[in-house]
C-alpha cells in the first residue's frame, strides 16, 4: 500500500509540474509576442533579462532554503550554458520572425530530433507507439507549413536552428541531472549565471546597448514592467522544464508539448489575428488525435 500510495503522490507531482508549465508556456509565447509586436523590445537583450531573473529567483528560493545549492565544475556545464543561449533566443527569433502557428509547428519537430539524437548518440530505444507518433507529427507540421501564408525564409532558418539546440539542449538536461547528481534547481543555479555573462559578452555586437530600442535605452513604464513579467514568467517555464525533463524523459515533456499547440495557435489567431485556414485546422487535428491515439 505505501509504494501504491508513493506512485500517486508521485504521479500527482507530475500531473501538477505539466499544468504549470502548461500555463506559464502559453503565457510566455503571447507575452513575448506582445512586446516584439508593440514594443519592439529586443531580443537577446529580453533574453538576457529572462536569464538574469532566473538566476535571481533562484538565488531568493536558495536564501529561503527552498534547495541547497551544490558545488559543480563550470567544465561540465559549458556546453549547457550555451545550447541554454542558443535555445532561447533562437526560439525567440522564430517567434519574433514567424506567426505563432508556425513557430509552434517547428517546436513540434523537437519530438523526433530528440528520439533521433537519443537513439543516435546514447543508444536508447523507443516503443513502436512512440516511433509511430512521428508519423502524425511530421505530417502535420507538413500539412499547416504549406498552408500557413505568412510562412519566410528568415523564420525558417530560425525555426530550424531553433528545433536543433533545443533538442540538443533538452537532452543535456536530462543526462546532466543524472551525471552530476543534481535537482533540476541545483543545475539551473549554476547554469543561468554562465549563460546570462556569454549573452552579457554577446548583445553589443548584435543590438544597441543605450541608444534608442537598447537594453538600457528610453522605454516607457508599461514596456519595461511587460518585459519584467515576462522575466518572472520565463523563470517559472525554465524551472517547470528542468523539473519535468529531470522526473520524467525529454521525449515526455515534448509529447505533452502538443497540448500547448493547439492552445497557442487559436490564441494567436484571437490575438494577433494570425491566418488560420482550414487546412491548418486540420493538420493540428491530425497531429492532437493521432498522438492521444498512440498514447
Amino acid at each position: 500500500m505505501a509504494s501504491l500510495a508513493d506512485r500517486v503522490r508521485g504521479n500527482g507531482r507530475i500531473a501538477a509540474g505539466l499544468l504549470l508549465n502548461l500555463l506559464v508556456s502559453i503565457c510566455i509565447v503571447f507575452l513575448n509576442k506582445w512586446i516584439y509586436v508593440h514594443y519592439g523590445f529586443p531580443n537577446m537583450s529580453l533574453t538576457l533579462v529572462h536569464f538574469v531573473v532566473t538566476w535571481l529567483g533562484l538565488y531568493v528560493c536558495q536564501k529561503l532554503d527552498i534547495f541547497a545549492p551544490k558545488s559543480l565544475p563550470p567544465s561540465k556545464l559549458l556546453l549547457l550554458a550555451l545550447s541554454f543561449c542558443g535555445f532561447v533566443v533562437f526560439t525567440n527569433l522564430s517567434l519574433q520572425n514567424n506567426t505563432i502557428g508556425t513557430y509552434q509547428l517547428a517546436k513540434a519537430m523537437t519530438t523526433p530530433v530528440i528520439i533521433v539524437i537519443q537513439t543516435l548518440c546514447y543508444k536508447k530505444t523507443f516503443s513502436t507507439k512512440i516511433r509511430l507518433t512521428l508519423i502524425p507529427i511530421t505530417l502535420g507540421v507538413i500539412l499547416n507549413s504549406y498552408y500557413d501564408v505568412k510562412f519566410n525564409f528568415l523564420g525558417t532558418v530560425f525555426a530550424a536552428l531553433g528545433v536543433l539546440v533545443t533538442s540538443l539542449y533538452q537532452v543535456w538536461v536530462g543526462a546532466k541531472q543524472h551525471e552530476l547528481q543534481v535537482n533540476s534547481m541545483q543545475l539551473l543555479y549554476y547554469q543561468a549565471p554562465m549563460s546570462s555573462a556569454m549573452l552579457l559578452i554577446a548583445v553589443p555586437f548584435f543590438e544597441p546597448v543605450f541608444a534608442e530600442g537598447g537594453i538600457f535605452g528610453p522605454w516607457s513604464v508599461s514596456a519595461l514592467l511587460m518585459v519584467l513579467l515576462s522575466g518572472v514568467i520565463a523563470f517559472m517555464v525554465n524551472l517547470s522544464i528542468y523539473w519535468i525533463i529531470g522526473n520524467t524523459s525529454p521525449v515526455t515533456y515534448n509529447m505533452f508539448g502538443h497540448f500547448k499547440f493547439c492552445i497557442t495557435l487559436f490564441g494567436g489567431y484571437v490575438l494577433f489575428k494570425d491566418p488560420l485556414s482550414i487546412n491548418q485546422g486540420l493538420g493540428m487535428l491530425l497531429r492532437v488525435s493521432w498522438c492521444n491515439v498512440l498514447n
